[in-house]
């Protein structure tokens, strides 16, 4: 999901270089929403880790 994030990311970038400013804010708008969702998915599973007391794999 962070992959899609940084990707959607990249090409709102891309379009807002080239003047699609419409399509650019949607790609940005898209990015940080999945950006924002990633990160609390991440602290729930930080949380249930240490819930569960296993050590994190590396």
């Amino acid at each position: 999901m962070l992959r899609l994030a940084i990707a959607l990311l990249v090409l709102s970038l891309l379009f807002a270089i080239f003047g699609f400013s419409g399509i650019a804010a949607s790609f940005a708008g898209a990015a940080k929403l999945l950006f924002y969702v990633f990160i609390v998915l991440f602290v729930i599973a930080a949380i249930a880790g240490v819930l569960k007391g296993k050590s994190p794999v590396v």
